[in-house]
């Protein structure tokens, strides 16, 4: 998963897509970068580390223009290798060009294994290359017939913001998995992933780019040009409104933050239970256990707190103490918890490691019952489009059915939102890629049916 960004036509573009980065920076951690172009001339800055360790005053004064393409990098197809740090950039024959991606190919190995025999040089190993690859070699005559011939070749999850010279290119797969939103600023114009960018930078969202849409931002004007094949039916990716995308964000035209507490009221509906309290594990769960308390009249309360100073990396002083990665980050109230039966409400349930010290830490203090509800289905299988997930084997809801998970949580209760509750309270928007939850891929794997990646889990295979 990652945050892309394109600016075109603002002054000083650079620090926008460093403003837009900074709001999207739940949607990767890893590393930062940023390119910028003027009068025909780029320039760029990338580096591991949040956006605030990557960049500072003196570096955003030497990235001039009024065009520029960002990144925020939560690696999924290739690792942290600081040559997968995006927006890749190369010379290219109609002018500098720069690419940041949000998603996964499922045919990407294939694609690298036929380009490489075709004698391309490949720098890194991002899935992302492939594209600058196929755009380089196209025999179309024109940049938006080459970008065009690229893109038909993919398949799996991209949401993409290419730039050649002055003029930004974006694109999403038929499907739709990830979000991208346009937006305006004074008379310029602002791709993004998702519509909290756009606020921080205090421009005007304009409409979500369709599924299979291509457009181009040249000198003030939006055009859009011909779309992709169309997919069988969209399937943006329901994990998005669950987990990933910011609540004060809106993503295909459903408030993430109301389709989070309409969650937890179904939740509510299918596993009541009696309870004096319900507390969230923040942040993410926030809006489901409002819905939760909402619905069943059971009061929220405050009863964990998050630390927002915990770094991307900490030293456990001994590996034998289990929760200490749970009390760096969240601490309970014991006011609040303290011989109370509490209902600990979660967006969702992938290993259950820091559920299960969760669960010993409000046992610590005083909570007489404690039972958890998620606000979505058990994740029983990898992502193949761009979330990382762990491999089958890793994921607790694949091993163990609900009565032998509330065994290993150690709770007194234990109560999954269902698939079709999930889907039902937000269908608006629908339908969607449940694959994590069903099973049911919605783009072909190609890769896994070729034999070049594990259907175990294509992803760590490709880190």
């Amino acid at each position: 998963m990652c945050g892309i960004v394109g600016v075109s036509g603002v002054e000083d573009a650079a620090q926008q897509a460093y403003l837009a980065m900074y709001a999207l920076q739940h949607r990767g951690q890893e590393a930062a970068g940023i390119v910028a172009f003027e009068n025909g001339a780029i320039s760029s800055h990338k580096g591991r580390g949040l956006v605030s360790e990557v960049f500072d005053t003196d570096a955003l004064e030497q990235l001039k223009g009024d065009t520029a393409v960002g990144h925020v990098r939560y690696s999924t197809a290739g690792g942290n290798d600081v040559a997968n740090v995006q927006p890749l950039t190369v010379k290219y024959a109609s002018g500098d060009l720069a690419l940041a991606h949000n998603g996964n190919l499922t045919n990407h190995r294939d694609l690298r294994e036929r380009l490489v025999e075709e004698g391309a040089i490949v720098r890194s190993s991002a899935d992302s290359e492939t594209l600058v690859h196929l755009i380089a070699k196209s025999r179309h005559d024109t940049v938006e017939t080459q970008i065009d011939d690229a893109l038909s070749h993919l398949e799996g999850a991209f949401s993409v913001i290419l730039s050649v010279g002055s003029t930004i290119y974006a694109a999403r797969d038929p499907r739709g998995f990830r979000p991208l939103v346009l937006g305006r600023k004074d008379q310029g114009h602002i791709v993004v992933s998702e519509t909290c960018a756009l606020d921080i930078m205090g421009a005007d969202y304009v409409r979500d780019l369709e599924p299979g849409e291509v457009i181009r931002i040249h000198r003030g004007t939006v055009e859009v040009l011909r779309s992709l094949k169309p997919a069988n039916r969209p399937a943006p990716c329901i994990f998005e409104l669950v987990y990933f995308a910011r609540p004060d964000s809106s993503i295909w035209g459903e408030s993430v933050d109301r389709a989070r507490r309409k969650f937890g009221r179904q939740l509510a509906r299918e596993h009541p239970i009696e309870a004096d309290a319900v507390i969230s594990v923040p942040d993410s769960a926030n809006s489901a256990a409002l819905g939760f308390s909402e619905e069943s009249g059971i009061p929220y309360e405050l009863g964990l707190l998050r630390n927002h100073y915990v770094g991307r990396t900490f030293i456990q002083p001994q590996q034998s103490d289990r929760d200490f990665g749970a009390r760096m980050k969240y601490n309970p109230v014991r006011e609040v918890i303290d011989g109370q039966r509490v209902v600990v409400v979660d967006d969702s349930l992938v290993r259950g490691t820091t559920s299960r010290s969760l669960v010993r830490m409000l046992r610590q203090v005083g909570a007489s019952e404690v039972h958890f509800r998620i606000g979505s289905p058990p994740v029983r299988w990898p992502c193949f489009y761009g979330i990382d997930m762990p491999t089958r084997r890793e994921l607790l809801g694949s091993e163990l059915n609900i009565l032998e998970i509330a065994a290993k949580l150690g709770v007194d209760s234990l109560g999954y939102l269902s698939l079709e509750g999930m889907v039902e309270a937000v269908a608006d928007a629908g339908p969607y890629c449940t694959a994590c939850f069903s099973g049911e891929y919605p783009a072909p794997l190609l890769d896994v049916e070729k034999g070049l990646a594990s259907r175990e889990g294509l992803l760590q295979q490709q880190n």
